[in-house]
C-alpha cells in the first residue's frame, strides 16, 4: 500500500508540474484506481518515447535519403542547388517533405499515391472512431444526468427520513419520560393505599363502613323501597273503605304490620349506614 502511494505521489508531482497536486481522499481504492492510471500512463510515455525515437530515426533516413536523390537528380541533370531557382527549390523542398510525411522511399507517383489513400483511409477510420467516441460520451452524460437527479432525489429521501426519525424518536422519549411519570405515580398511590389500608387495620375499623359496604347496603334501601311501593298502592282501595267491617280492620291491621316491618327494616338499615 505505502508503495503505491509513494508511486502514485511521484506520478501526480510528474502530470501537474509546478501546480499544486489536487487534494483526494486516500483509500484503497482510489489509490489502486489512481495506480492503474499511472502504470498505464507510463506505459504509454514509454511507448510514444520508443515511437518518437523510431520517427526520429526515419526522419533521418528520409533526410539522408532526400540528399542522396537529391545529389543524384542534379548530378544526372548536371544541375546544382545554387543553379536552381527559388520556386524550384521551394517546389523540391515540399517535395521531399511530403515524402518524409508520408513515410515513402522515393518521389515516384507510384509511392506518393498508396500512401494518400493509406492516409486518407487512417483519417476516415479516425472520424469514425470519433463520432463513435462523441455518441458514447452524450449516452455517458445523459446517464450520469439521469444518476445526479437520482442521486439528490434519494438525498433529498434520507434528509425528510432522517427528520422524521428525529421527530418520531422525540415523540417517543417524550411517551417514555410519561410512562415513567405514570409508573412512579401509581406506584405512589399503591403505596398510600397500602399504608392507608394498613391504619385502618391498626384502628380496628369495621369494614361495613367503608365505601364499598356502604355502597351495597345503599343499593338494598333502594330496592327495599322499590318493594315498599306495590304495598302501598295495595291499601289505598281500603283507605277510601268505612271503617266498620272486621275483615277491612284485619286486612288493614296485616298490612300495617307488613309495612312497619319494612319501614322497621329500612330504619335499621339506614340507621346501619
Amino acid at each position: 500500500m505505502c508503495e503505491k502511494i509513494k508511486k502514485v505521489n511521484s506520478w501526480l508531482s510528474t502530470v501537474f508540474g509546478d501546480q499544486p497536486v489536487p487534494q483526494f481522499e486516500v483509500n484503497t481504492r482510489t489509490v489502486d484506481i489512481l495506480y492503474q492510471l499511472a502504470q498505464s500512463s507510463e506505459a504509454r510515455c514509454s511507448d510514444t518515447a520508443l515511437l518518437i525515437e523510431d520517427v526520429k530515426q526515419k526522419a533521418s533516413e528520409y533526410q539522408a535519403d532526400g540528399a542522396h536523390l537529391q545529389d543524384v537528380l542534379l548530378q544526372g541533370v548536371d544541375l546544382s542547388c545554387a543553379s536552381l531557382s527559388k520556386p524550384a527549390a521551394d517546389y523540391l523542398s515540399a517535395l521531399v517533405d511530403n515524402a518524409m510525411v508520408l513515410g515513402v522511399r522515393d518521389t515516384a507517383m507510384s509511392s506518393f499515391m498508396p500512401a494518400v489513400n493509406n492516409l486518407t483511409s487512417e483519417l476516415l477510420e479516425a472520424e469514425k472512431s470519433n463520432r463513435k467516441l462523441e455518441r458514447e460520451l452524450r449516452a455517458l452524460r445523459k446517464r450520469l444526468a439521469a444518476t445526479l437527479v437520482l442521486r439528490s432525489s434519494l438525498q433529498e429521501d434520507i434528509n425528510k427520513t432522517v427528520k422524521a426519525q428525529a421527530v418520531e424518536s422525540a415523540k417517543a422519549e417524550e411517551r417514555l419520560l410519561n410512562m415513567d411519570f405514570v409508573t412512579t405515580k401509581a406506584k405512589e398511590l399503591s403505596h398510600r393505599r397500602e399504608r392507608a389500608e394498613a391504619q385502618l387495620v391498626s384502628r380496628n375499623m369495621d369494614k361495613s363502613i367503608t365505601h364499598q359496604a356502604i355502597v351495597q347496603l345503599s343499593e338494598e334501601v333502594t330496592t327495599l323501597k322499590q318493594e315498599i311501593i306495590p304495598l302501598k298502592k295495595k291499601l289505598e282501595p281500603y283507605m277510601d273503605l268505612s271503617p266498620s267491617p272486621s275483615l277491612a280492620q284485619v286486612k288493614i291491621e296485616e298490612a300495617k304490620r307488613e309495612l312497619a316491618a319494612l319501614d322497621s327494616q329500612l330504619e335499621m338499615k339506614v340507621d346501619f349506614k
